[in-house]
């Protein structure tokens, strides 16, 4: 079984003390066995007990949460569930760290929720905070919390850009139990005196390494800064180094790490492969590989090779969807929703959606255009093979990009099998299920209006220049958009000063 905790033997008591922010830097997390270098530690060497995981029962949750699980045929724990439960339940603030489909939303949020039992919220006031990087992330959250919100009696709701304000704010007045937010809608919310994060007693942060190269770091300080010192925080992430380490640092206090596996994508399940083809050949090969069965992500660097991908594979007879921060909320629910349920198998997409989108049976990532370092390797590889599935990962390389590319995947930790092909080889069959598009173009969905209002920013507190509060973040950051908004402030258009993907 791989390393996932401290021993149980190892944790203090329950009880906590209050944090005090001065000297915070050179606070360490708790380790078992060698001293702490200058980033949080990349592994913590303890196992749970020999033989089965304990149950849902026996890791403290409440009964109506075990029945809620088992009604949605959940009835054993993941390995990172059965590790952070019983710490978390303690009141411990927690560092995980577990590759995509590892269970961590149920993880954290599990925790949230039975802390949360038999209280209520006050309004415009939540009692517990979830931070994600991206709106769909947010919304993906909410659907897998919801349901035991609900066994509990408490409100689950979701505060992200591109959704109506006025709503959100009527979500608030009515109460909330557990907010999930993108930092820059809930920056706007704070700005605007509608959320008061004053009672929240209980914080996740999720994809925190994601956040941080967004540029949400000030936001998430900030955001930090407002809830009660003593409150418990816990934290996932891909990555434990650079600002998530200072985040760390600065936040949490006496954390226990967990960590159930490696941030490689050497993931028994997953293949990888480099497959080479000419310039020439590769727009074809494409085609062949998106008319394959089975549900499959591209990616591609810009928008604006998402959105000609997409138009030309539906010319050619492939129902292909695109997805990318330049679109409005609605038209990227739709698209999400119709990859879900299998109506548009194939999803073009940029890194927006690199952590964004967690749904299960991707059997096929195609890396269209090779990403740019090895992290996003790794988190675009992480949208198959989830929760022990099966998944294959191909990198298409053109002769000028072999040396780049292979010195990215050694650097990520991965020996993939090269492959030249060329369309309809056997090898390309073999690897992808490639096959020939039916050739009669599939009517492109309604595109619809982006609207103004919001439009898909992170709104007023992820816009640069937007006050001392919240300065600091790209504006609505990848993940959240950009575009064309309005500055509050002034009532003036303004364009989005940072790249859209």
């Amino acid at each position: 079984m791989p390393p996932v905790s401290q021993s149980r033997s190892e944790r203090p008591q329950s009880s906590r003390r209050p944090r005090k922010r001065s000297g915070q830097g050179n606070r360490r997390p708790q380790h078992v066995d060698a001293p702490l270098a200058s980033t949080v530690p990349d592994h913590v060497e303890s196992t749970l007990p020999e033989g089965p995981l304990p149950s849902f029962s026996e890791l403290g949750l409440a009964d109506e949460l075990v029945r809620a699980l088992a009604t949605a045929g959940i009835t054993e724990p993941f390995p990172i569930q059965a590790a952070t439960l019983p710490d978390s339940l303690a009141g411990r603030d927690l560092l995980g760290r577990g590759q995509t489909g590892s269970g961590k939303t149920l993880a954290f949020g599990l925790a949230l929720l039975s802390r949360l039992a038999g209280g209520r919220a006050k309004p415009h006031m939540p009692r517990a905070l979830v931070l994600v990087p991206t709106r769909e992330l947010a919304m993906q959250v909410e659907e897998a919390l919801s349901p035991f919100a609900r066994a509990l009696g408490l409100w689950c709701r979701t505060v992200v850009g591109g959704t109506s304000f006025p709503r959100q704010i009527d979500a608030l007045r009515r109460g909330v139990d557990l907010l999930i937010a993108t930092p820059g809608r809930l920056s706007d919310h704070v700005r605007q005196g509608t959320a008061d994060l004053s009672e929240v007693m209980f914080t996740a942060l999720d994809e925190a390494d994601q956040m941080a190269d967004m540029g949400f770091m000030p936001q998430v300080r900030a955001i930090l800064d407002l809830t009660p010192e003593n409150g418990q925080r816990l934290l996932f992430s891909a990555t434990l180094d650079g600002d998530v380490d200072k985040l760390v640092r600065q936040y949490l206090h006496d954390p226990v790490v967990h960590s159930v596996a490696p941030p490689t994508g050497s993931v028994t399940t997953m293949e990888h492969h480099l497959l080479f083809v000419s310039a020439e050949d590769k727009q074809s090969v494409v085609t062949e590989v998106a008319a394959r069965e089975g549900r499959t992500i591209m990616f591609v660097r810009t928008k604006h090779h998402v959105d000609r991908l997409a138009k030309k594979l539906r010319s050619m007879g492939v129902h292909a969807g695109a997805l990318h921060g330049g679109k409005a909320q609605s038209a990227r629910t739709r698209v999400l929703g119709q990859f879900r349920e299998g109506t548009t198998p194939v999803l073009i997409a940029t890194d927006v959606a690199a952590r964004g989108i967690h749904v299960d049976d991707v059997s096929l990532v195609v890396h269209v255009d090779p990403p740019a370092d090895p992290k996003d390797y790794l988190h675009r590889a992480g949208r198959t093979a989830r929760a022990g599935q099966s998944g294959t990962v191909v990198t298409l390389v053109t002769h000028d990009q072999r040396r780049a590319v292979q010195g990215l995947t050694s650097r990520a930790g991965i020996r993939p099998e090269s492959t030249k092909v060329r369309p309809g080889d056997d090898e390309l069959i073999r690897i992808t299920g490639a096959r020939e598009p039916s050739g009669v173009p599939v009517v492109e969905p309604e595109v619809q209006p982006r609207g103004r209002r919001g439009g898909a920013g992170g709104g007023a507190g992820a816009r640069r220049g937007g006050g001392g509060f919240f300065r600091g973040g790209r504006e609505g950051g990848r993940g959240e958009g950009g575009g064309r908004d309005r500055d509050r402030a002034g009532g003036r258009p303004r364009r989005s000063a940072a790249p859209q993907h």
